[in-house]
C-alpha cells in the first residue's frame, strides 16, 4: 500500500477545499476522541507540533502531567464527503500520543498495539491481519430527533426491503465507506430484527482497528442523516441475538501463512495450532477486554449463537473459535466471543501476546469439538474438560487480574485503568434497580 506524504495531504487538502483538522484517537475504552483545528493549523500538525490536555481522558494521566502530543499517522489521512453547514471540509488523521519527551504514552491503546507488533516482528513474523465483522443495530428517532428503542424494521438475515426498512440507510454507509476508502465485501440484514453487517477487507492488524474506528464513525454519521440511531451496544433488546464482531486473524512469515500446512489433515500448521492454543488458554481473561462492559454478558448465553464455551471447531459455529474452510493464504483463526463494544487495540494486542504466548510454550489445543456444544450436557462438557466463559464482567475481571500474559500484552498503565474503569462500572450497575425486579418482586414481597 502507497505511502501518503505530507505534500499529498497538502495538495489533497486544498484541491477539496478542507477547512477544518480531525486529529483523532482513542482512550481506554475505546471511545474515539478528537482535537478539532482550523487549516491553518495543517503546518503545525505535520511537523508533530501538535499538543493536548490528556488529564480528562478516560485512562490517560492525572492533571499535572496532562501536556501531550499527537502524532498523526499520515497513512490514516481521509476527507469526510459530508461538508459543514458552509460547504467546506473536514479531513481526519489518526494519531499516537507521545508525551513531552519524545517517548510512546504507554496509555495509548494504538501505541501499545504498535508495541506487541514490533514484540511478534521481532519472533519473526512479518504480519497480522485482521478481517473484522462488526454488527450494529438501527434505531427509530423520535419527533425531538433523541433515539427511541424501537427498531426500524422487522427482517431477519439476509432478508430484502421492504422488510429491512435499513436498507438504503445501509446501501448508504456502504457508498460512504467505499468514498472514503474502503473496500466493502458484503453488506447484509443479520438475524436480529434491526440487525445489520457490513464486511469490509481485512488488512494489517493496526490499519484495519484504525477502520473499525472510523466504521463506527460513518455508520452513526450516515445513520443520524436517516434519522435513526446506529449502536454497537452488544445487546441492545432483549430476547433476541445481539451484535458481535467477530475477529478472523492470520500470521505472515517470509514464506507466507504461517498458519497454513498443506501436510496436515485440517491444513494448519503447528504455529497455527500453538497459536489458537495461547488464546483458548487465556480466553477468560481475553474475555475481559473484548467483552468489557456489563451489557457484554447479556449477549455472551446460550441460545443466542454467541459463543459460552472455551473449544474450537472446523466444522461448526458453536465454539468460541472457529477455522473457517479457506486455505493457503486465506488460512485464518475466527475469534467469536468478541463484541463491537471492544476497543480494537486492546483486543487485538490482548490476542497477539496470548498467541504469542501460545508459540513460546509449544502448546497443543486439546481435539476439536464438532458437535453442537449448546446441545450437550454438563457431564458431557466436564468429560471433555469444556470450561465456560465468564459470566459477567466482575468474573472477567477477575481472571484478567491472575493473567500476567494478557496484563503484560496491554502493559501496567492500561491494565490498571482499564480493570479501574470497569470496577466502577460493575459497582454503579450492581446498584440500579431493573424494571426485571420490580415487576417480579415489588408487590410479591
Amino acid at each position: 500500500m502507497a505511502k501518503i506524504t505530507a505534500d499529498q495531504i497538502r495538495e489533497e487538502a486544498e484541491a477539496k477545499d478542507v477547512h477544518f483538522l480531525r486529529l483523532a484517537f482513542s482512550d481506554v475504552n475505546g471511545v474515539l476522541k478528537n482535537v478539532e483545528v482550523p487549516i491553518s493549523q495543517l503546518e503545525k500538525v505535520l511537523s508533530n507540533k501538535m499538543m493536548f490536555d490528556g488529564s480528562s481522558i478516560e485512562g490517560f494521566v492525572r492533571i499535572e502531567e496532562s501536556d501531550m502530543y499527537l502524532i498523526p499517522d499520515l497513512d490514516t489521512w481521509m476527507i469526510f464527503p459530508w461538508t459543514t453547514e458552509s460547504g467546506k471540509h473536514i479531513g481526519i488523521l489518526i494519531c499516537d500520543i507521545f508525551l513531552p519527551d519524545g517517548s510512546p504514552f504507554p496509555g495509548d491503546p494504538r501505541g501499545n498495539l504498535k508495541r506487541m507488533v514490533a514484540k511478534m516482528n521481532a519472533k519473526g513474523f512479518t504480519d497480522f491481519n485482521l478481517g473484522p465483522e462488526a454488527e450494529f443495530f438501527l434505531f427509530k428517532r423520535d419527533e425531538n430527533g433523541l433515539p427511541i428503542t424501537q427498531v426500524n424494521d422487522h427482517g431477519g438475515y439476509f432478508d430484502l426491503a421492504p422488510v429491512d426498512l435499513g436498507e438504503n440507510c445501509r446501501r448508504d454507509i456502504v457508498l460512504t465507506l467505499e468514498e472514503m476508502g474502503f473496500e466493502v465485501e458484503a453488506s447484509h440484514h443479520e438475524g436480529a430484527i434491526g440487525q445489520h453487517e457490513i464486511d469490509f477487507m481485512y488488512d494489517s492488524v493496526v490499519t484495519a482497528c484504525d477502520r473499525i474506528q472510523m466504521f463506527k464513525l460513518i455508520v452513526k454519521s450516515i445513520a443520524r442523516k436517516h434519522n435513526m440511531h446506529a449502536t454497537f451496544m452488544p445487546k441492545p433488546v432483549a430476547n433476541i441475538a445481539g451484535s458481535g464482531m467477530h475477529c478472523n486473524m492470520s500470521l505472515f512469515n517470509d514464506q507466507g501463512n504461517a498458519f497454513y500446512d498443506a501436510n496436515d489433515e485440517l491444513g494448519l500448521s503447528e504455529t497455527a495450532y500453538q497459536f489458537m492454543a495461547g488464546i483458548l488458554d487465556h480466553a477468560k481473561a481475553i474475555t475481559a477486554v473484548g467483552n468489557p462492559i456489563v451489557n457484554s454478558y447479556k449477549r455472551l448465553v446460550p441460545g443466542y449463537e454467541a459463543p459460552v464455551y472455551i473449544a474450537w471447531s472446523q466444522q461448526n459455529r458453536s465454539p468460541l473459535v472457529r477455522i473457517p474452510s479457506a486455505r493457503g493464504n486465506s488460512t485464518r483463526i475466527e475469534l467469536r466471543s468478541v463484541d463491537p463494544s471492544a476497543n480494537p487495540y486492546l483486543i487485538m494486542a490482548s490476542l497477539i501476546g496470548a498467541g504469542l504466548d501460545g508459540i513460546d510454550r509449544e502448546l497443543q489445543p486439546d481435539a476439536p469439538t464438532d458437535r453442537n456444544i449448546y446441545s450437550m450436557t454438563e457431564s458431557e462438557l466436564a468429560e471433555a474438560g469444556i470450561e465456560q466463559l465468564p459470566m459477567t464482567l466482575d468474573y472477567a475481571l477477575d481472571e484478567l487480574e491472575i493473567d500476567d500474559v494478557v496484563k503484560a500484552s496491554l502493559g501496567q498503565h492500561i491494565t490498571d485503568n482499564f480493570i479501574s474503569s470497569k470496577r466502577l462500572e460493575c459497582n454503579e450497575y450492581a446498584m440500579q434497580v431493573s424494571q426485571w425486579e420490580l415487576d417480579h418482586y415489588f408487590q410479591a414481597y
